[in-house]
């Protein structure tokens, strides 16, 4: 998900418009993908619960917002989610994810189209600031706290730069 969410920070679709078709399409297969996961993600939640606990050495206040902040990232993602679907019903043409899957039967409501376009914004970048607070509060705990925090979420492949 962090590469995905990172990548709709920094790139808008106003940019890829500018590139092309293909980069619109390829921006779209970047958002389909991002849906799927969240998805997945959400049902894995509901089914297995949080996988992650706060560890020995986080105590008082940092423990009882552990779990708070990552049910808010995975229940923020499935909303963006929504949102997203939300923009393609409220849309005046048929929007396609990748290219592939038709998002939503076009609606045209376009003063609804342009709230939920707000809404969706909002709501995104505010979820790229708790998940950027985040991430800074895991590099904290790696970091301060000697307790690996980083090693147990990062692939093995990087554990040698950790």
């Amino acid at each position: 998900m962090v590469p995905l969410f990172a990548w709709f920070v920094i790139v808008q679709p106003a940019d890829v418009a500018r590139l092309g078709p293909m980069a619109v399409r390829f921006h779209s297969v970047m958002g389909l993908a991002f849906v799927s996961l969240a998805l997945f993600w959400t049902l894995f939640y509901l089914r297995r619960g949080l996988l992650g606990r706060p560890g020995p050495k986080l105590g008082g206040w940092a423990r009882r917002m552990h779990p708070v902040v990552h049910k808010t990232l995975i229940w923020g993602i499935f909303t963006v989610a929504v949102t997203g679907l939300l923009i393609g019903l409220t849309s005046t043409v048929q929007l396609w994810a990748g290219g592939i899957v038709p998002i939503a039967v076009p609606l045209d409501l376009p003063r609804a189209h342009r709230w939920v376009g707000l809404i969706h914004s909002i709501q995104f970048y505010g979820l790229a600031f708790i998940a950027a607070v985040h991430a800074g509060f895991h590099i904290w705990r790696h970091y301060a706290l000697r307790d690996n925090a980083l090693r147990i979420v990062a692939p093995r492949v990087l554990h040698r730069f950790l």
